[in-house]
């Protein structure tokens, strides 16, 4: 029986890669030490910890940093050795939408901004609890139109965890606006994306267990921090009830080891139907975040090629004095 064409481009949307041998080992050892703080609920004291986790990934001998803002917003501009005229990437960073800031993401960044060859923003957006949706939301919004009012021409948008939200949701606000800002925006890329901040993805049930770090419980309090008395199926604040339709390619990846698992699949599944170029990448065995484990995970450093490779494709393909 022939499979219908929506069916059959919802099915190749999905790439699942194995777990690595090599990989196996490091994952039951990184499980092991970190099972005892699974669901702990911490507040915005737990700030300082987050940013030295974060700080810790390997850093890039070929980028530099300097400290910036663009239309008011602070961040870090991240310098690969070799970038383009005219393209752009602006990075949102990962925290749960309460915790994380441009410094500690720089290396992480670096990584991404090497691979693509193009200079990197990443936006210290306003957190919660002391500034609830939509104050993250309108701080992106206000980096992105500075990015096109300084004239670039061609810019991606990456994010990861609460960042992969904003990146999707601005988008999605992006596209729907009908000046010349639409025309900027050439690809997304993501990894393990909150997309529904109802949190009733099925992966809260099937990846309990499985996820080494994140419970339920957990989450809807960070959750409950950043929306205040927002509707959670608000467009802008859960990208999965918002318009996918015209938004360009996005890639996103995510670990088969997430209770997030759910919210990039569905993400992907309503682009697809909504005639977008997406595409999801699962990690056999891998939990939220472990692109950042770059030099202890071969994973890592796949996803972050693929990455790379995709936003370097995407910046090229509008550049018309590329070959």
């Amino acid at each position: 029986m022939q499979v219908p064409t929506l069916q059959r481009r919802m099915i190749e949307s999905v790439t699942t890669h194995p777990l690595d041998p090599e990989d196996a080992p490091v994952a039951a050892t990184f499980r092991a030490m970190v099972s005892a703080a699974k669901g702990a609920r911490r507040g915005i004291e737990a700030r300082g910890q987050f940013d030295a986790l974060m700080e810790g990934v390997l850093p890039r001998e070929d980028v530099t940093f300097e400290e910036d803002t663009l239309g008011g917003i602070p961040g870090v501009w991240v310098r690969p050795t070799d970038w383009r005229l005219d393209e752009v990437i602006l990075h949102l960073h990962g925290g749960w939408f309460n915790f994380g800031s441009a410094k500690a993401y720089r290396h992480l960044v670096g990584h991404i901004a090497a691979r693509a060859g193009a200079r990197a923003f990443i936006a210290d957006y306003r957190r919660a609890p002391e500034n609830p949706f939509p104050a993250a939301t309108d701080d992106v919004m206000v980096c992105y139109r500075a990015l096109v009012d300084q004239g670039f021409s061609r810019i991606a948008l990456s994010g990861d965890s609460a960042g992969g939200n904003l990146a999707l949701a601005i988008a999605s606000q992006v596209i729907g606006n009908k000046d010349t800002m639409s025309t900027t925006l050439i690809g997304v890329a993501v990894l393990s994306p909150v997309t529904d901040l109802t949190l009733s993805g099925a992966s809260y049930a099937t990846r309990a267990e499985a996820d080494p770090l994140f419970t339920r419980l957990q989450v809807s309090d960070l959750v409950r921090a950043y929306l205040g008395a927002a509707d959670p199926k608000h467009p802008l604040a859960s990208p999965l009830f918002g318009r996918q339709a015209g938004l360009p390619p996005i890639r996103i990846h995510v670990g088969d080891d997430e209770v997030l698992l759910d919210d990039s699949l569905r993400y992907v599944d309503r682009a697809v139907a909504a005639g977008v170029d997406a595409h999801v990448d699962v990690w056999t065995g891998m939990f939220h975040g472990f692109p950042a484990s770059i030099g202890k995970f071969k994973a890592a450093a796949k996803s972050l090629d693929a990455v790379g490779t995709f936003l370097t494709d995407r910046l090229r393909a509008t550049n018309p004095t590329s070959a």
